[in-house]
């Protein structure tokens, strides 16, 4: 992302002091552009439990390497006796930065890793937050372009430019697509990127909104649902909602323009492991559940009252 001051919109708990996401744009030495595949077939890929920790200067935390056996997230709050489902795709998840990676997953020590490995980058996040959607029901469509490779002449200043077209094709093809999330990553140390909850270590979100678009407070509207749901069950994970403008740069809007429900949300940072950031995308999955069945309750009885109107 780019070089622009954020502006802190709603804050988030547990945190002395309230920090701005940092965001690194790539030298020429850390665009890798040797990727196995590219993303194509980074939904189908994990990394094998107990395997994420293999910076020995980061921290092991418990639990690292049993995710599986972690408290399920509660589907709804509602305890339903079954979960219910879309029955559509509601959910896009994509990434403008696609090669944003994670030392841990790539068994790297960088200050910016950076690779086209889809075990290794945003990609295996995305898919972290994408499966645990479906299992509670929600439709999802994760979209893993890897930019680099795939568009000639590539241009790191034009990645909201590319994923814009990714997103507006996906659009084209579903109406039913209505939420739309950039899955990105931070670039602070594990130490600030991360919390513990019941001797559980999670990695920390950002919610970033675009100012540049002239409806954003919309937006901000929807990020503030899933914010709050979070700080109210899951108390430090989240960093805050922040709003940033282009800064002189070519996004500041995020393609956000495209949809009242499109945000960006930072998920953990370079350090963070494999069962961390799996770890927060199970229960940001749980608080987007929570969020889209509310809309649909809405939805529902604003339908319902313009029947009976009529």
């Amino acid at each position: 992302m780019g070089s622009n001051q954020p502006v802190l919109l709603r804050p988030g708990s547990g945190n002395a002091k309230a920090e701005a996401p940092e965001d690194y744009q790539p030298g020429p030495g850390l665009i890798d552009t040797a990727s196995a595949g590219g993303g194509k077939s980074g939904g189908e890929q994990h990394v094998p439990p107990g395997q994420d920790n293999t910076d020995p200067s980061n921290p092991q935390e418990p639990g690292d390497g049993e995710v599986k056996g972690d408290p399920p997230p509660q589907s709804g709050g509602k305890n339903e006796p079954s979960t219910p489902t879309t029955g559509k795709k509601a959910v896009l998840v994509y990434h403008s930065h696609p090669r944003e990676g994670y030392n841990p997953l790539l068994g790297t020590k960088s200050d910016n890793p950076s690779s086209g490995k889809s075990t290794g980058n945003v990609f295996q996040v995305g898919t972290y937050l994408s499966d645990s959607l479906e299992k509670l029901g929600i439709g999802v469509e994760h979209a893993q372009e890897d930019y680099p490779t795939k568009v000639k002449d590539y241009n790191w200043n034009y990645s909201y430019k590319y994923s814009r077209q990714t997103v507006k094709a996906a659009l084209a093809q579903n109406d039913d697509l209505t939420y739309l999330i950039d899955i990105h990553r931070d670039s602070q140390r594990h130490n600030k990127t991360t919390t513990t909850i019941n001797n559980l270590g999670y990695a920390k979100v950002y919610f970033i909104i675009g100012h540049e678009n002239p409806n954003w407070q919309q937006n901000e509207a929807f990020a503030a649902k899933i914010h709050k749901k979070l700080e109210a069950k899951y108390p430090g994970v989240s960093r805050g909602v922040w709003g940033k403008d282009g800064g002189g740069a070519n996004n500041g809007e995020y393609n956000q323009t495209l949809s009242p429900n499109s945000i960006l949300i930072e998920i953990g940072g370079i350090d963070n492991t494999a069962a961390e950031l799996e770890r927060t995308s199970k229960v940001l999955a749980d608080m987007i559940a929570e969020v889209y069945w509310d809309d649909q309750k809405v939805d529902k009885a604003s339908a319902e009252k313009t029947s009976q109107g009529g």
